[in-house]
């Protein structure tokens, strides 16, 4: 799982305003520690609780549904697996 790769997928997504800076400012951080968080592959429960609320997306939810398509296809590759390649 890389959900560094994940949170920078989605913030690239967000409207052009809301560039790396603004998500440090955001999190109350430095731009180095928001690069940071890109190349994590675990991060903790409550930073990533900040994150999902900023960005209004539930990165939970994409774990979760991650889980449930490797519990029903083993064998099959996931999202947040594939997400390791970028």
């Amino acid at each position: 799982m890389h959900i560094g790769n994940l949170i920078r997928e989605k913030l690239a997504n967000e409207p052009k305003s809301h560039t790396v800076t603004w998500f440090a400012k955001c999190l109350n951080c430095h731009r180095v520690n928001v690069y940071d968080i890109f190349t994590r592959r675990t991060i903790d429960t409550e930073l990533l609780w900040r994150i999902s609320t900023i960005l209004n997306y539930n990165f939970f939810q994409e774990i979760a549904d991650d889980f449930d398509n490797i519990s029903q296809n083993p064998n099959q590759p996931t999202k947040i697996q594939n997400s390791d390649n970028h």
